[in-house]
Formats: C-alpha cells, sequence, structure tokens
C-alpha cells in the first residue's frame, strides 16, 4: 500500500499529536484501543502478531515508522482524518510514569480525568455503606488528585468491587483488613487479580505489585473490567424477560439473545425514542448521543414521575450544547441517576462514560412494555458450567468478548484464538474465514466451514470429539458444544503443568497423585481417591492442599465440619478464596465443591497443583 506524500504529512501531523509526551513514539498498548477507533476491532492475537512484526528495536512501543507498517497492514480503509479526529484532546489527559518507569519499561502512560471521576463517583455511590470502607470513601477525584490509586494500594476497595460486581465471588474472611503490611497488602492484591480473572476480566499484564503501587492506568482499566461486568449483568434475557419487549418483526429470542449487550442497549434506547413519537435514532454511544436530545427523550419517558423531568422540547431550546447538558444531568439527578457522566463527557462523546451512564439506567428503569411481547417468553438462563466456561474465555483475553457462550462461539473465530493460546502456532490463519460475514446462505457457509476446521484442530490436539461437527457448533448444540470447551478449558490447564513437570503428559491420576502425596508431605490427613470423592464436599481436601502449598496460609479456626450443606458452602468459599489469594487461578465456584463437580473438581486441583509446581522451580 503506497501512501501519498500529502496523506503521509497528515499522518505523521496526526501521530505526533496524539504523541502527547513529544517522545516520538506511543505505546504499544495503547495500539488497540487506537484502531478500535478509528472502526478497526483488532483481535489481540493479531494485534500482537502485527505488532510483533513492526516493533523492530523491541522496545516496547511504536515509532512513527513502525505505526505507518501497522496502519497500512490493517486496513486500507483507514482515513487519515479520522485519525486526526481521533487524537484530538477530548479531555485532559494525564501522562504518568517519570523518568526512572520511563527508562525501565521504555513508556509512559495515561490515564483521563473524566474516567477517574466517574470511576471515583461509582466507588463512593456502590460502596458507601460499607462498614469497612468508610475509612476510604469518599474517594477525591477533582484535578490531579491520586486518591483513588492511593487508596487501591491495599486491594480492600478492589475486592469490595469485586463483590459488588459478582456478589461472594470473594470471601470477606479472606481479605486481609485492619493494621497492613507490605506482605498482607500483596496478599490483598493477588487475590484481587486472581478474583477479577475468574469473573471474566483480562489480567494478562495486571500484577499485583501493580497494583500496591498504585499505577494509575492499570487499576483504571481493572476497574473499568470490574464496573462494566457488573452492569452488564442484568442487560440479557435470562436477567429481563422484559427485554423481548425489543424483539423486532420476523426475530426470534435467538436473534436478540445473539445482540452483545451494548447492541441490547441502543436498540433499548430507540425503543423509547420511538415510543416517544421521535424520529430521533442512534447508532452509537459517542456521536449521535452529544447534542442531549435522544438523552432528554429517553429521560422523560422513563421517568417514573415524568412531571419533575422538564420536557425534551424545553431542553432542546437551550443552544449551547454543554449547558444543556449540564441541564440534562441536573434532571437525571431527580431520579438518583446522575452517575458516570460530566457534561463534557456527553458533549465529546465520551463512548465508555456513556455507555455506563445507559446501562445504569437500563439496570434502574427498563421501563419495557409488556403488552410489545407477542409470544411465550421462556429464557435461556446460564447455568454455572456455562458461566465458568465463558469467564475462563474472557480471561484468556478473547475478542470480541464472550457474552453470550453458544452464540459468540457460532463463527469459530474465538475457538481459534483459545487453539493458539494452548499451542501456538496450531491455526493456520490462512484458512479462516474472516468478518464481516454476509447474511445470506454464503456468509453462514463461511462460518460452518470455520467450524469444521475448528474440530479438525480438536482432533489434532487428540481431545474426544466422537459425533461433533462445525455445524454442531454453528447451531449452537448446548451438549456437543461444552464438551468441546471442556477439552479447550482442560488441554489448557494441562498445558500450563507440562510445562512445569519437564515436558510430562500430564493426566488427570497424576493430578490425584500430586495431591495426595504433596498432602501426606505436609502431615496432613486428608486424602482423595478421585475428583469424585464424596470428601471433596466438605471442602477439607482443598484446603488442607492450600495450607500444604504455603503453609500457615489457613486460618483452621474458620474451617468448619461440613456437617451441613451451610457449613460445607462456608468451607467452599473459604477454599476459592484462599487458593486465589495464594496465587492459584482458580475458575471454579464454591458450589461445585459443594456438590462435587468433578470436571471443576479437577481444574482446582489442577490450578494447585500449577502453582506449587512453579513455586518450587
Amino acid at each position: 500500500m503506497s501512501i501519498p506524500d500529502d496523506q503521509l504529512a497528515e499522518i505523521r501531523e496526526s501521530f505526533e499529536n496524539f504523541d502527547l509526551d513529544k517522545n516520538g513514539h506511543i505505546t504499544s498498548t495503547e495500539i488497540g484501543d487506537v484502531m478500535k477507533s478509528l472502526g478497526e476491532d483488532i483481535p489481540g492475537y493479531k494485534l500482537r502478531e502485527i505488532i510483533k512484526e513492526v516493533d523492530t528495536n523491541q522496545n516496547g512501543t511504536i515509532e512513527f515508522n513502525e505505526f505507518l507498517e501497522i496502519y497500512k497492514s490493517v486496513s486500507t480503509k483507514l482515513k487519515s482524518s479520522q485519525f486526526k479526529e481521533l487524537v484530538k484532546k477530548r479531555d485532559k489527559i494525564n501522562i504518568t510514569g517519570g523518568s526512572s518507569e520511563a527508562s525501565a519499561e521504555g513508556t509512559k502512560h495515561s490515564y483521563s480525568d473524566a474516567e477517574k471521576a466517574a470511576f471515583a463517583d461509582w466507588i463512593n455511590y456502590v460502596l458507601g455503606d460499607d462498614a469497612d470502607c468508610k475509612a476510604y470513601l469518599p474517594i477525591v477525584a477533582s484535578g490531579e488528585s491520586e486518591d483513588m490509586f492511593e487508596k487501591c494500594k491495599d486491594g480492600i476497595l478492589l475486592c469490595k468491587m469485586i463483590n459488588i460486581s459478582v456478589p461472594e465471588t470473594i470471601d470477606e474472611r479472606t481479605i486481609n483488613k485492619g493494621k497492613l503490611n507490605a506482605f498482607k497488602i500483596h496478599e490483598n492484591q493477588i487475590l484481587v487479580v486472581n478474583s477479577a480473572n475468574a469473573i471474566g476480566c483480562s489480567v494478562v499484564n495486571i500484577g499485583a505489585e501493580d497494583l500496591s503501587k498504585g499505577k494509575q492506568h492499570l487499576i483504571l482499566g481493572l476497574l473499568w473490567q470490574i464496573i462494566r461486568i457488573g452492569l452488564f449483568s442484568k442487560i440479557s434475557l435470562a436477567a429481563n424477560p422484559n427485554i423481548a419487549a425489543l424483539l423486532r418483526e420476523g426475530e426470534s429470542l435467538n436473534d436478540l439473545m445473539s445482540l452483545s449487550p451494548e447492541d441490547l442497549l441502543l436498540r433499548w434506547v430507540n425503543y423509547h425514542l420511538e415510543k416517544a413519537g421521535s424520529d430521533r435514532r442512534i447508532k452509537n454511544f459517542s456521536n449521535d448521543i452529544k447534542d442531549s436530545e435522544a438523552y432528554a427523550i429517553l429521560l422523560h419517558r422513563i421517568s417514573p414521575d415524568p412531571s419533575i423531568i422538564d420536557r425534551p422540547e424545553k431542553l432542546m431550546g437551550v443552544s449551547n450544547l454543554t449547558t444543556r447538558a449540564e441541564i440534562f444531568l441536573t434532571n437525571a439527578d431527580k431520579i438518583k441517576m446522575r452517575k458516570f457522566l460530566r457534561a463534557k463527557d456527553i458533549v465529546n462523546g465520551n463512548p465508555k462514560l456513556n455507555l455506563a451512564f445507559v446501562a445504569n439506567l437500563f439496570n434502574n428503569y427498563p421501563a419495557l412494555d409488556l403488552e410489545d411481547i407477542e409470544q411465550e417468553i421462556e429464557p435461556y438462563e446460564e447455568n454455572r458450567e456455562e458461566k465458568t466456561f465463558r469467564n475462563w474465555m474472557n480471561s484468556m483475553g478473547v475478542n470480541p468478548y464472550v457474552n453470550h457462550l453458544y452464540n459468540d462461539l457460532a463463527d469459530g473465530l474465538i475457538l481459534f484464538q483459545l487453539y493458539d493460546v494452548i499451542k501456538p502456532g496450531i491455526v493456520n490463519w490462512d484458512k479462516v474465514n474472516r468478518p464481516p460475514f454476509k447474511i445470506a446462505i454464503g456468509g453462514n457457509m463461511k462460518k460452518i466451514e470455520n467450524c469444521n476446521y475448528a474440530v479438525e484442530l480438536g482432533k489434532q490436539l487428540k481431545f474426544s470429539l466422537v459425533g461433533i461437527g462445525g455445524e454442531d457448533i454453528r447451531n449452537g448444540t448446548r451438549t456437543l458444544v461444552l464438551a468441546l470447551i471442556w477439552q479447550l478449558m482442560r488441554a489448557y490447564t494441562l498445558s500450563m503443568l507440562s510445562k512445569l513437570s519437564q515436558g510430562l503428559n500430564v493426566n488427570d491420576g497424576m493430578i490425584v497423585e500430586w495431591v495426595n502425596k504433596k498432602l501426606e508431605t505436609a502431615g496432613k490427613t486428608s486424602r482423595i481417591s478421585g475428583c469424585k470423592d464424596p470428601s471433596i464436599s466438605t471442602s477439607k481436601p482443598v484446603i488442607d492442599l492450600v495450607d500444604a502449598i504455603k503453609p500457615g496460609a489457613i486460618d483452621y479456626t474458620l474451617v468448619l465440619d461440613g456437617a451441613s450443606e451451610e457449613e460445607k458452602h462456608l468451607n467452599a468459599t473459604y477454599a476459592i478464596s484462599m487458593s486465589r489469594k495464594i496465587g492459584a487461578r482458580v475458575y471454579a465456584l464454591a458450589e461445585d465443591l459443594v456438590e462435587v463437580k468433578p470436571k471443576m473438581v479437577l481444574t482446582v486441583f489442577a490450578c494447585l497443583m500449577t502453582l506449587g509446581l512453579a513455586s518450587q522451580v
């Protein structure tokens, strides 16, 4: 791809505008966001490949000539005018990383004041009544204050935020509180990272030490993932069957379930605009909401008391967009919905914060008309196994994010990314059909071809795939898709173990043998006959194994006999949280131990074995 001289000059000018610290480069970690803003949503694996190819000096940063190579390799549709629009300053951007950090990491990082203010306000709101958080709140986020980052350093606020988004993820008994030293703070942050990973956050580039040091861009990035998961948890047919009111003519429930939460929220806003008799429609949460009109109509319609909300016509009579946005937010505050946004976030079209604002609106005032639901609703509800698999995939950093297990795997692209993680290089990407897929038969055939190739790759890895074909994945046949995903997750876990055991082909029996030997060596009385052993329902074998791997980690005064279901559940939540606290990437849920689900039990012991072997290296 040849770039004309005049366009080249424009690209250089735009690149220099984005190079906020004027050091001649931008960070490789920012490239994905840059390209996404340009309309090129590049999968993480592909982006890493591109960066590896063009980052010739391997310094982790992208110079202008290197960026040109990315520019040319991604798309011929990229326009320098788009790039220039992207890099205009939207809000005050803070550059972090002084000279010492820059020399160590080869880069500096930026974060937005708008996001800092929005997340701090949300934390103040959702944790305001938590007794453990009184010493931390309210967080001050004005100006250049680093109050939020300082208060997140010990991990307590982050643990609490994870439990707000996904209740009972972390057993409160495992959080170090009170007078904390560096060791206890580090333990808390290990618990944060592994628990965030378990609920589907991608923490590939985030370590406990980064959080303990209060690294601003990493804390904001992790907070956004945690908050987003919590906000989106209610935006599904299973959580709110009335979403079926958003069905369009000729659509099925499966069509609706295939939409991402973002797309559902866009449809929800447009539903209310149509119900209000407006011709206005929006396609995004950036440019299309800058004038506040869509918001004004939406708020007036969904408010439980429209009489206290200014009519949209009155709002649109205000010519200054910032003033108009401020009046709108004052109206939103009347129903306690002024969260995430400031007036300039609307006018500047901050997509992340506007998305969060609308999600919070939906969760509190969906106002969906039951009369619009013409068919019997029996929505599919995600079970624990499916939730665990989905969270595991998302924690791997797959792109796009997996919201609905079967629909989002139906084109095979997520599966290819997982195969590539399990065995790098196994996927021949030249054989993979890429989106956009045409709606017609040809597009469906391309997806089936992908799914057939996904089955072929599974067979190369010796998966048991009898009776599973590409069409089963494409059609979302639950039992067969789950069988494939389980083998992917198992292969990933065992591949980690093989690397730590001198390349041995680790199997289930070897894991059980290692567990019992570790327990015996540590002087524990617990033993297991296998992953179906009834004694696992008390979680004592897991608890003892944690203490064997890290002596003194377990407070045995908290361990119960497991004589009742309640005692078993308390032991299980403690076992899972403590496993994560000592460093194990455990995805299973407490109920999996109580009910002795063999697959999930295996992953718990395998993850603990991985940790145990790693500690010996």
